[in-house]
């Protein structure tokens, strides 16, 4: 184990049960942060707020506790650099966009996105920003942001022209060029809601998150996120992104592969131990079909033993944590 402590964290949206991938991905971040007798911290994502479904919040709490996490601090424990829900740090993000905006990094956008996916030749960019923005407003004079004025911006990062070089603790040395992949992206919606990748850097940095482990279905996230440090004058922590686990026909883990949620398998009575036991089969820490408690991972974890290619949820492997399967 490393003798330097280290600040971690699991940052899970109320919008959807826990899968199995999710709890995979708390655990890592979890043995990462315990292994270095670091703190762990709980944040919940809910900016979506027509997506927060009401309840979801205690499950999930009640759910990682019930297969042996803990944190030290969360939106349930409160800590010294809370709020820990999303919603109630409306005012920092606001602050962030407020220096983007008077630094320069930061314009207006009245650009629909209908109109960035018709603009001339406009490839696509990254999948969770949509067709790659052509920068139709990137250059707009006083006259012209007041003439858009009659329908409320977006806020846009102005992205550096570029490729961008950084480390990850799975995939190593990463390289991304957001000003050709992607364009200067959104910081802040029309509505006003602040952006995933805003907010994000804007909490991390607050609560002195040193390394971010998460499923690496993010992982092209983090070369804007970067420049969003570097911007806002932040230190960006270490990232380790993990890669995703599918079903055995490949594709990324569904209901139609009959993997039921963490609070499924707590209801229907598998034992918690089953559970950690499995994922940490998935992740190269135990052999397949053990019982196991995080705390007894820890010695000798390193994040170089998680593979750093999907891998493959067998369904033998649920019949072996419930008698029943759905679909099997």
């Amino acid at each position: 184990m490393s003798s330097e402590p280290s600040r971690g964290r699991f940052a899970p949206s109320p919008t959807g049960p826990l899968h199995l991938g999710n709890a995979r991905t708390a655990l890592l971040a979890w043995l990462a942060a315990r292994s270095r007798r670091g703190s762990f911290v709980l944040r919940l994502e809910d900016l979506d707020g027509p997506r927060v479904r009401p309840g979801l919040e205690a499950r999930i709490l009640e759910e990682l506790r019930w297969v042996g996490l803990d944190w030290d601090e969360g939106p349930d424990v409160g800590g010294p650099r809370g709020p820990y829900r999303q919603s109630e740090r409306r005012e920092r993000y606001d602050a962030a966009l407020g220096r983007l905006r008077a630094a320069g990094p930061a314009y207006p956008c009245f650009c629909s996105r209908a109109e960035i996916q018709a603009a001339s030749r406009a490839p696509h960019g990254a999948g969770d920003e949509g067709p790659r923005y052509p920068g139709t407003c990137r250059r707009l004079g006083p006259n012209a942001i007041e003439a858009g004025g009659r329908r409320a911006p977006a806020w846009r990062f102005r992205v550096p022209e570029g490729p961008l070089t950084f480390q990850d603790g799975i995939h190593g040395q990463c390289t991304v060029d957001v000003a050709s992949e992607v364009g200067d992206f959104v910081v802040a919606r029309a509505d006003g809601v602040p952006a995933y990748q805003l907010a994000v850097v804007v909490d991390d940095a607050a609560m002195g998150i040193e390394e971010v482990v998460r499923g690496d279905d993010l992982l092209s996230s983090t070369a804007r996120q970067i420049l969003l440090y570097r911007a806002l004058g932040l230190t960006a922590p270490r990232f380790a992104h993990v890669p995703l686990v599918i079903g055995d026909d490949g594709a990324r883990l569904a209901k139609r592969h009959g993997a039921p949620s963490l609070g499924q398998l707590h209801q229907r009575g598998a034992d918690p131990r089953a559970v950690m036991g499995l994922l940490a089969a998935l992740s190269g820490l135990a052999k397949e079909g053990g019982q196991v408690r995080p705390r007894e991972l820890l010695e000798g974890f390193s994040m170089s033993r998680v593979p750093a290619r999907p891998v493959a949820l067998k369904r033998e492997l649920l019949r072996a944590l419930l008698p029943v399967i759905p679909g099997g």
